[in-house]
């Protein structure tokens, strides 16, 4: 199991990164996908101190889509992404702002094929490449930034240090004109985290505790000890302790070495069409938002516009850089076991059973995010989701689950069967007309679960 690592330069050492003034109020990242220019541009007119325009897992992973992502990014770091608004007739721009840009590049846990005659290449590589080489540095309002996902350990951010010196060099231009936030969404990088960004001191600006795969991460971790069993993923409380122990470390290792610390997304969406899930979004966004900021965090993602004020707001401007945790514990316990928290019920289960069937769907017809119920999905949701049901079916012996009618119940394999037999029948009947892609998406779900198949890719 992963856990600290021996003190190093890296950690004992008197360094200190110099923020840019550029990227000092980072309250707001709004994110998604890039293969949608008009969110792209509707992120970008919002007012957010920051917008994450994304390659990665809020989109599906084909080709065309990223093909149309690369262009929408291109054009939107040169200020020039425009869509045809359909109510208005007319096309819309980029507005001038101070708006900081990142992209979000794939992780090194994918490859990508067909660029050269030898084999695939790491995803990363292609897409900077092609980023490095579309646009003049000179023309940027800032330095070309980058979010880097998925990293697993201290010694990625070596690979990632020198990709970006080599792509300067080539571009001509100085190394630190590419500069970078990362994203700690893996068990294993909770422990690095000073590692990491010492090995890229000379680009990075922040980490990012993307808590949504971190919980997949977390979940995976601990497959095979039942105490691990989490409640139904929508009664977890955002200050559970295995989120909260982290969410203070963060800020102490980051504010220590002048970088920022961004929190995480909030699943629950705003609507303008349900008054009542709408205000219940944005006051579940509100408390959220406050308690990252209480944990000393400098702002945190959001990915609606009309989440942008209130996330803002819970912030102190700029950032909280000049604060530290007092009596922080520098070690914390980052696997405390979940106990006397949410609900385990079949109901969790039957709802799991649907959303990844739904997001599934999605990512067959070419969709990478999908709102479904209220809430966003996306591949990292989608990975609680078939881990949570893969606990269960794990331990249904030993853990049971609460039943429609209060009564306990097990959720073995053929339970498991029967609920997506179930879900996935109630959707077809709702829309017969994709009856095929549904039964795909159920299979390729079911079929993760059951294979074990839990990796990020």
């Amino acid at each position: 199991m992963p856990t600290y690592l021996p003190a190093s330069a890296a950690t004992t050492g008197s360094w200190r990164i110099d923020l840019p003034d550029w990227v000092g109020d980072q309250r707001n990242q709004m994110t998604g996908p890039a293969d949608d220019a008009e969110l792209v541009v509707k992120m970008l007119n919002s007012g957010a101190p920051a917008v994450m325009i994304d390659l990665e897992d809020s989109m599906a992973n084909r080709w065309p889509n990223l093909m149309a992502a690369h262009r929408n990014a291109i054009d939107a770091l040169r200020g020039q992404l425009r869509y045809f608004d359909q109510k208005r007739q007319r096309r819309v721009g980029i507005r001038e702002s101070a708006t900081v840009i990142y992209v979000r590049v794939r992780g090194l846990h994918l490859s990508q094929a067909g660029i050269v005659d030898d084999g695939p290449v790491a995803a990363p590589l292609f897409d900077l490449a092609m980023l490095v080489a579309s646009v003049d540095p000179a023309r940027l309002k800032h330095p070309l930034s980058i979010y880097i996902p998925k990293s697993e350990s201290a010694e990625e951010a070596i690979w990632w240090r020198d990709v970006f010196a080599r792509l300067a060099e080539i571009k001509g231009i100085p190394k630190t004109d590419i500069r970078a936030m990362a994203l700690v969404e893996s068990h294993p990088l909770a422990f690095q985290m000073e590692e990491f960004i010492y090995n890229l001191r000379d680009h990075l600006m922040g980490l990012n505790l993307g808590r949504w795969d971190y919980m997949a991460s977390l979940i995976h971790f601990n497959l095979r000890d039942p105490r691990w069993v989490l409640p139904d993923r929508n009664t977890i409380p955002y200050d559970v302790p295995f989120f909260q122990n982290l969410r203070v470390l963060m800020p102490e290792i980051c504010h220590k070495r002048g970088i920022l610390a961004i929190g995480g997304m909030t699943a629950l969406y705003p609507s303008r069409v349900d008054a009542e899930l709408n205000a219940r979004a944005l006051a579940v966004l509100e408390k959220d938002k406050k308690n990252e900021a209480d944990a000393l965090m400098d702002g945190a993602w959001t990915g609606h516009p009309d989440q942008n004020e209130i996330a803002v707001g819970q912030f102190p401007y700029p950032n909280q850089l000049d604060k530290r945790p007092a009596n922080v514990d520098t070690h914390p316990d980052l696997r405390p076991v979940p106990e006397g928290v949410g609900r385990r019920t079949i109901a969790g289960s039957r709802a799991a059973a649907r959303v990844t069937t739904l997001y599934r769907r999605g990512v067959l017809t070419g969709r990478g995010a999908s709102l479904i119920d209220g809430y966003m999905e996306d591949l990292a949701t989608d990975r609680i989701y078939r881990l949570m049901l893969t606990q269960r079916l794990l331990h249904s012996d030993m853990v049971p689950l609460a039943g429609d009618d209060g009564g306990e119940v097990s959720q073995n394999r053929a339970a498991l069967t029967r609920l997506y037999d179930e879900e996935t029948a109630k959707l077809v009947a709702l829309d017969p007309e994709h009856a095929g892609v549904l039964a795909r998406a159920r299979q390729a779900s079911e079929e993760m679960i059951l294979n074990g198949w839990h990796s990020p890719v």
